[in-house]
């Protein structure tokens, strides 16, 4: 019996070891980011293998631009859509969330998440799509880990080269160029309202770009916009 406790006991130690060497694999890479942009993301690896499953010579639309020439309507239109508290939270808003809860336990199922921009930014970077108790959590800890070291212009520039906007299609200038054939630092405030609004579900309003409930969701963006303040 008292081998059988050793066995256990050593197998919970090998996986706390483990466990602590991922976070630091992870955190390492965060403090590279600081500086370096990163060239890809967990989410570009997993869209773009499904799109090779059906076509070998599949390529993601993808093109890296800086903070500064990216569009302040684009940068308002997103933090008045998916995180109006960005600039003073700390990587989470615990007021969000728990309305997204409430909401979700009045429907009987999930409808509303409550993530930040931060948290996006983290399960975007490292995690896949798949929903389960665990990814929380290391959202959770990647969250806390790039609030502690980055600055919010930082963890936003990140953000907005990043992120779906499309089959295939990842980045802000990407966006631009697919869906305005413009460059992402001359986006109307039109343009960007409806860009953040297809955010939440990019491939179906990739292809429904006209959409009843995407043009009612851009209308309330464009509204809120000029109070949405930027990092």
């Amino acid at each position: 019996m008292k081998t059988l406790w050793g066995w256990l006991w050593r197998g919970i130690a090998a996986l706390f070891i483990l466990l602590l060497i991922y976070q630091l694999w992870i955190f390492a890479h965060v403090l590279w980011w600081i500086k370096f942009n990163p060239s890809t993301s967990a989410f570009m690896q997993d869209r773009l293998e499904l799109m090779q499953d059906k076509n070998p010579d599949a390529e993601l639309k993808h093109k890296w631009v800086p903070y500064a020439k990216i569009s302040n309507n684009l940068k308002r239109a997103l933090i008045a859509s998916e995180d109006a508290k960005f600039v003073d939270h700390e990587g989470f808003d615990w007021e969000g969330i728990q309305k997204a809860y409430e909401k979700n336990l009045k429907k009987g199922r999930i409808v509303a998440g409550g993530s930040t921009i931060s948290q996006q930014l983290a399960k975007n970077l490292f995690l896949s799509g798949r929903r389960s108790p665990f990814r929380k959590l290391e959202e959770a800890a990647i969250t806390v880990m790039m609030e502690a070291v980055m600055d919010k212009r930082r963890i936003f520039e990140i953000y907005l080269n990043v992120i779906e906007w499309g089959n295939g299609v990842f980045g802000a200038e990407a966006a631009a160029r697919h869906y305005y054939r413009s460059s992402a630092a001359h986006l109307s405030p039109a343009q960007a309202a409806k860009l953040a609004a297809m955010v939440p579900n990019p491939r179906y309003y990739d292809k429904h770009r006209q959409a009843r409930g995407l043009m009612r969701k851009t209308g309330i963006i464009m509204a809120r916009m000029n109070s949405a303040e930027i990092p």
